[in-house]
C-alpha cells in the first residue's frame, strides 16, 4: 500500500497533501525537527526527530521504498530516496527522477559555489497558485501509479 512521507519543516503544501491523502485513503507521515500541528485523523502521523543535522532526512531515507511518495525540496534527500526506489515530488509539483537528479545536484553545487564567492544571486521564484495546482496533480498521479502496481 502506498504511503506519503513529508519533509515537513519548510513544506508549503501540507494542506494539499492531507486533501489528496484523505481522498485516496493513503497514510501520511509528517517528519520534522520540531512539533508541527497535524489534523487529528487516523491517516496522519507525526514523527518528530532530533534537531541533529539531517535527522529528518535520515529518517525519511531509511523508510523510502517503491511504495513511498516523498515530498521534499531537498535535492540531496531526493537523490537518496530515488536510489531506494521512491517517487519524489518537490512542493512545486516538479518530480525528481533518476534522469533529472544529476543536473539538479550539479546546479545546486554551482549555486553554492557562487554564493560562497560572494555573488549576489536570487532565489527561486515565489511560491504561487500554479505551484499548488501542479503539486496536487503530481501527487495524485503518483499515487494512482503506485496503486496500479
Amino acid at each position: 500500500m502506498p504511503m506519503i512521507l513529508v519533509d515537513a519543516d519548510a513544506c508549503p503544501v501540507k494542506d494539499e497533501i492531507y486533501k489528496v491523502a484523505f481522498r485516496r485513503d493513503v497514510p501520511v507521515t509528517i517528519v520534522s525537527n520540531s512539533p508541527i500541528r497535524v489534523p487529528p485523523h487516523p491517516l496522519i502521523a507525526r514523527e518528530v526527530v532530533s534537531a541533529a543535522f539531517d535527522a529528518a532526512d535520515d529518517w525519511i531515507a531509511e523508510r523510502a521504498d517503491a511504495q513511498v511518495v516523498v515530498v521534499t525540496a531537498d535535492i540531496l534527500l531526493a537523490d537518496r530516496c530515488l536510489k531506494q526506489g521512491a517517487v519524489v515530488i518537490a512542493p512545486n509539483g516538479k518530480p525528481f527522477t533518476m534522469n533529472s537528479i544529476g543536473a539538479a545536484i550539479a546546479t545546486r553545487a554551482i549555486m553554492a559555489d557562487l554564493r560562497a564567492g560572494g555573488d549576489a544571486i536570487g532565489g527561486p521564484p515565489p511560491f504561487g497558485k500554479a505551484d499548488r495546482s501542479r503539486f496536487l496533480s503530481a501527487l495524485d498521479e503518483a499515487l494512482v501509479r503506485l496503486t496500479r502496481r
